[in-house]
């Protein structure tokens, strides 16, 4: 019932929920791929949008690795499309849902400097009006930098509200290059999921956003789901783009 309360403030504030999660492709702590329980804990953050980083397996086909049908007609989520096969759920496993209800403009891949798989996914939102990136940056440090710095140059080039969600495997806040007008939002330590020390996972809000709250997701099932803990943002738009 509190849940359902705090979930009915927010629409009374005109507030919209994100999350972000990096699933391990389904593979939890005990190693086995259970797509199911990833639902369940995508079922307790109750987001509105959710950017999902190695949502596809890493060999072959790349198959996706959530029960769609499932997150559609018990959840009420929609999978962006972004694939570039037909089997994966995302691009370079990142990968997007929304919820029906939301109407959108479409979505993009987003090519960033790499060495590695990696990449970022976007979804523009109708109304209310907002882009949406999930990224899953790499694994050194110069390279993280250059694909950050990319991004700001990005979100500086919109238009309209800009928000980033993802993993951005960077435990250093002081090497994260985004300035004012954006705000960085770090929810807390979110890896590893057993005994979560670091933050890897971050929301940046660009011009026109800000954020009323954040959490990382700990319930006994997100403990053992993947290897990180989800990060979740409610937000609402304060309309100042400059």
């Amino acid at each position: 019932m509190q849940k359902m309360n705090a979930r009915q403030g927010a629409a009374e504030t005109h507030t919209l929920r994100v999350a972000s999660y990096n699933i391990r492709k389904a593979v939890g702590l005990d190693w086995r791929r259970d797509p199911h329980r990833i639902a369940d804990v995508l079922a307790e953050i109750d987001a509105d949008v959710i950017a999902l980083q190695e949502a596809d397996k890493r060999l072959g086909a790349r198959a996706g690795v959530l029960p769609l049908q499932r997150l559609e007609a018990e959840l009420g989520y929609r999978m962006v499309e972004v694939s570039m096969g037909p089997h994966s759920h995302g691009w370079q496993g990142n990968a997007i849902l929304v919820r029906s209800h939301l109407r959108d403009y479409g979505s993009e891949r987003i090519s960033l400097p790499t060495m590695e798989p990696r990449g970022a996914v976007s979804v523009r939102l109708q109304d209310p009006e907002l882009e949406i990136i999930g990224l899953h940056l790499g694994l050194t440090p110069g390279m993280r930098r250059k694909q950050m710095l990319n991004l700001q140059k990005l979100m500086a080039e919109r238009d309209h509200p800009v928000l980033l969600a993802g993993d951005f495997n960077e435990w250093n806040t002081g090497r994260i290059p985004f300035a004012p007008p954006n705000t960085v939002v770090t929810p807390g330590p979110s890896f590893h999921a057993r005994r979560p020390t670091v933050q890897l996972d971050r929301f940046v809000l660009g011009p026109g956003l800000r954020s009323v709250s954040s959490h990382v997701h700990q319930s006994p099932l997100s403990k053992r789901a993947s290897d990180h803990l989800p990060i979740v943002v409610d937000i609402a738009f304060t309309g100042a783009l400059k």
